[in-house]
């Protein structure tokens, strides 16, 4: 502001300071400071809601009724974390093997089998090229087309999991492609070729003397889950003879490694020393990387290719959503496979489009209380977010269903506790010692892992679109 002076206006002098100043006064005012802060850390709800079980040994083995259905024309395949493969009893539904059960030449069979991963618009086989080996689908959608009469292409089929293609290519050394096998989803699936079949055939007379025969598999009686039954009577009178029975188990039941997170963290003694006031730098620091250790954590359970949750759901419990975005009719049919679904879990932007769709159609979800806090649920089902969930480059994303707990036959996690030096349950933190450099090391370390106890314990509904749609 500017001020006017006239000749009989005069400026008055400045006025002497009367006190001390603000500025001088904070060099000897202690600061008030917050602890220090890390945009990393989530809710981690997934860690929070799952029951964890002890795990000595540093393993958990999952046995399970033997599970198999042959005669229904589908073949079954066994999942460990990301890899598959073939049920050998199952490669009994193939026409050249329908009457044959030598388990140790199917066996042989089935291990040749080689997997392999097809993304969405990959070409499989052309039409026309030799067709020199057997596809088995394990999981995924594909689509074969071929060329009509008029020279236009036409749709064959459509295949999914359980199916096969190129059977005929194992005997027929001239056999060809009379169609394009084109994928419409990601999947997998795994392949014989003639070579490794005519391996194993001239060295097995059983295969050899067998393989024109096509008589039906005798049928082994199941349950309705493909599960061996249980042999029993009911209803009978008198001394009727009962029947023997036996609980078939898993042969080779799945076991659960538990896995490790770890880093090595680095304090200065000088640091320790001198600027602990008013807060401990060792425990700020150790604090701060116990928070990463627990967001990777998380992130390995929905994630790791060994025993994380989208890549241990059993393939029959993977659907696809009908329209794309996730509507309430798509997370009905995901709590319909299975009982007592205790959560769903799904990015927090999934979570909005499922908002979105809900309040396309006027529908307004229920709150729940889960550990004190109000989440949105579907069917008294609580939606928790959970960010570790990955979003594809064409913004689509899975969401996560699971029953929970041993009791209940769902998913449980695993960890071993009373570790050495043991900070947390599960956590240890040990000291290293001081290196020549004044730096003091302490092993931060965490062990973990997560089980699924049946398949129907865990579902996922895959490839929901979450963009934003255009008006």
């Amino acid at each position: 502001m500017t001020v006017e002076t006239g000749p009989d206006t005069e400026l008055e002098p400045p006025r002497p300071q009367s006190s001390l100043s603000t500025a001088a006064a904070r060099n000897l005012a202690t600061t008030t400071k917050s602890a220090p802060q890390m945009q990393e850390i989530t809710s981690r709800w997934l860690l929070r809601t799952l029951p964890w079980v002890e795990t000595k040994g540093g393993a958990y083995r999952v046995n399970r009724r033997l599970t198999y259905t042959v005669g229904d024309g589908v073949i079954e395949f066994v999942q460990d974390g990301a890899a598959v493969r073939v049920i050998p009893r199952e490669l009994g539904e193939l026409a050249l093997l329908r009457d044959f059960d030598d388990e140790e030449v199917l066996r042989a069979l089935a291990d040749r089998c080689v997997q392999r991963d097809f993304r969405a618009g990959e070409v499989i086989v052309e039409r026309g090229t030799p067709a020199e080996q057997i596809h088995l689908i394990a999981h995924g959608r594909i689509s074969q087309t071929s060329v009509g009469k008029y020279g236009d292409e036409v749709a064959v089929a459509v295949l999914a999991d359980g199916d096969r293609f190129g059977e005929n290519a194992l005997l027929d050394a001239d056999a060809m492609w009379d169609y394009t096998a084109t994928a419409e989803t990601p999947g997998t699936l795994l392949t014989l070729s003639r070579a490794d079949f005519a391996s194993v055939q001239a060295q097995s007379t059983t295969l050899a003397s067998h393989i024109r025969d096509f008589s039906s598999l005798p049928q082994q009686r199941q349950n309705k889950h493909g599960e061996a039954e249980i042999a029993m009577s009911a209803g009978h009178v008198g001394e009727a003879e009962l029947p023997g029975a036996f609980v078939d188990y898993e042969l080779k039941p799945r076991e659960y490694e538990l896995s490790v997170a770890q880093t090595v963290l680095r304090v200065h003694t000088r640091v320790a020393d001198l600027y602990n006031g008013p807060m401990n730098q060792t425990e700020e620091q150790l604090r701060l990387t116990i928070e990463a250790l627990r967001e990777r954590q998380e992130h390995e359970l929905i994630n790791n290719r060994e025993f994380g949750l989208l890549n241990n759901a059993d393939f029959k419990q993977r659907i696809q959503p009908h329209s794309g975005a996730p509507t309430p009719d798509d997370l009905d049919e995901l709590l319909c496979r299975r009982r007592g679904t205790k959560f769903l879990f799904a990015h927090p932007k999934t979570i909005a489009a499922i908002g979105r769709e809900f309040n396309a159609r006027g529908l307004y979800p229920d709150h729940v209380d889960v550990g004190g806090q109000s989440v949105p649920a579907w069917r008294g089902v609580p939606i928790l977010p959970c960010n570790k969930i990955p979003i594809s480059k064409e913004q689509t994303s899975s969401i996560i269903a699971m029953r929970t707990g041993e009791d209940n036959q769902g998913v449980i996690g695993l960890r071993q506790t009373g570790l050495p030096e043991e900070y947390e349950p599960g956590l240890s933190v040990r000291f290293m010692g001081i290196n020549d450099q004044a730096i003091i090391s302490y092993l931060v370390t965490t062990y973990y892992s997560a089980a699924v106890l049946v398949p129907d314990a865990l579902g996922v509904l895959e490839n929901v679109q979450i963009a934003r749609r255009r008006d």
